[in-house]
């Protein structure tokens, strides 16, 4: 059962991607899964216990009931009553909103303040709630951990604990700021097309929600607000969702609180928001180079060697594994477990399908910026590499490392039949050195497995 069951999995996840492209008005639905319900509820509620450790929850009692009228107003619609839907107003500057699976939904001060009427706030609290009720999370979740899930879900349902914390042990990461807030093109297009929906069924002009989005793109310049960086463009957006209202019968948007310009008002009176709030913690980084030998990983379809004091963590018969000295895992703030020297390897599926390697790199650097929007390409075309025989490429990236300062990442990328393999070097900027011989050696001794 344990070699068939991935099997059928995998081809009920390559029929659904082969579906063809919704239409503006067509129905909805939630995509493959293998979380239940119950599942999506608790691993919100776990998270949601990290982000309000992490960030300053607004005390004023107006701003929050204010926020509560308009979610529960949408959250009356038919699409969102199966889900135990929760408000909650952050003081953060920061545009920007997101929801947990099973509900639990979360605004920045930053973002009411950038809202230039009530339908704009709402039209962002609808688009959160959609990826709720489609159940994006943990669909992204559960297409790339294929084989490791079934078992770590049924262990998780007849054990004790944090469901959070029995998977991260497994080395898949579903806190906040990680995989679950990693959403594609696809997603959030179907989030702004139910969000939509849910707008208007509430009486909310749902043109408004379209209105915000082209605000902060046009005043988003080289430094795009987060939202934007946590929600990606799916292309066309105004036009997708005017086509969405097209498709909706005709009906007057009346609803409004009358409350909007009083709400924004109290803003003015809030205390400062903390300066580190949402920040990673600032571990110190290894100090000690690779070492001890090599040692063999034999995954799924591929195989390499790696330093002996380092270590493996996830499942090996799956293509999900990162690879890395102890003290090269970092706690961060919110409770979540992120690697900051060491190495992550998967298979990556391109939304669009697209068999040219340095599209399909392209699409996946976006992917990896959408959960850390302080990523960027180094300047500098990406560097041709053969891989056990494969075409590959290089591409030099940085970001910000959990250990405080500058983060030098190598994205190693490989045309397989069975997807992109794709491989990340992960070290501080000033260990960089230190660990680049050890990545070249590891990246020569890589062997695939013929299909």
């Amino acid at each position: 059962m344990r070699r068939t069951v991935p099997s059928a999995v995998l081809a009920t996840f390559l029929f659904i991607g082969a579906c063809a492209a919704r239409k503006p008005g067509e129905p909805l639905k939630p995509g493959f899964n293998m979380f239940s319900k119950e599942q999506d509820i608790q691993l919100g509620r776990e998270a949601a216990d990290q982000v309000r450790k992490q960030y300053q929850v607004v005390q004023n009692q107006f701003l929050q009931d204010y926020l509560q009228r308009i979610g529960r107003r949408l959250a009356e619609q038919p699409e969102a009553k199966e889900w135990p839907f929760s408000y909650t107003l952050l003081n953060e500057k920061s545009i920007n909103a997101f929801a947990l699976p099973g509900g639990p939904t979360f605004v920045f001060t930053g973002l009411l303040d950038a809202a230039d009427n009530e339908a704009q706030l709402a039209g962002v609290i609808a688009h959160e709630m959609s990826h709720v009720i489609l159940r994006h999370g943990t669909n992204q979740v559960s297409k790339a951990n294929l084989l490791q899930l079934p078992a770590m879900l049924a262990g998780a349902v007849v054990g004790n604990g944090s469901l959070l914390g029995q998977l991260a042990q497994a080395g898949i990461g579903l806190g906040f700021n990680s995989l679950l807030l990693k959403f594609s093109r696809t997603d959030e297009a179907e989030a702004d097309a139910l969000g939509a929906r849910l707008m208007a069924k509430a009486g909310f002009n749902p043109i408004e929600m379209a209105h915000f989005f082209e605000k902060l793109e046009a005043g988003g310049g080289s430094r795009a607000p987060e939202f934007l960086s946590d929600h990606p463009n799916p292309g066309n957006r105004i036009k997708m969702i005017e086509a969405e209202i097209r498709a909706m019968p005709q009906q007057n948007y009346g609803f409004q609180t009358g409350l909007f310009s009083q709400a924004k008002s109290q803003l003015g009176a809030l205390p400062k928001p903390p300066a580190n709030q949402g920040l990673r913690s600032s571990a110190s980084a290894p100090n000690g180079a690779p070492a001890g030998g090599w040692q063999q990983l034999q995954g799924r379809n591929f195989s390499l060697s790696y330093p002996g004091n380092w270590q493996a963590f996830g499942d090996q018969q799956s293509s999900m594994i990162t690879l890395a000295p102890r003290d090269g895992l970092v706690r961060s703030t919110n409770g979540n477990t992120e690697i900051g020297y060491g190495a992550m390897l998967s298979y990556f599926f391109p939304d669009s399908g697209t068999r040219d390697l340095r599209a399909a790199t392209e699409d996946l650097i976006h992917h990896l910026r959408s959960s850390n929007p302080s990523m960027r390409a180094q300047s500098g075309s990406p560097r041709k590499v053969r891989i056990d025989g494969s075409e590959g490429l290089v591409t030099m990236l940085e970001s910000q490392s959990p250990y405080g300062g500058a983060e030098t990442d190598a994205l190693v990328t490989v045309s397989r039949p069975e997807g992109v393999f794709y491989m990340i070097f992960i070290a501080p900027s000033q260990n960089y050195a230190q660990l680049q011989s050890a990545f070249e050696q590891m990246l020569k001794s890589i062997r695939f497995r013929s299909r």
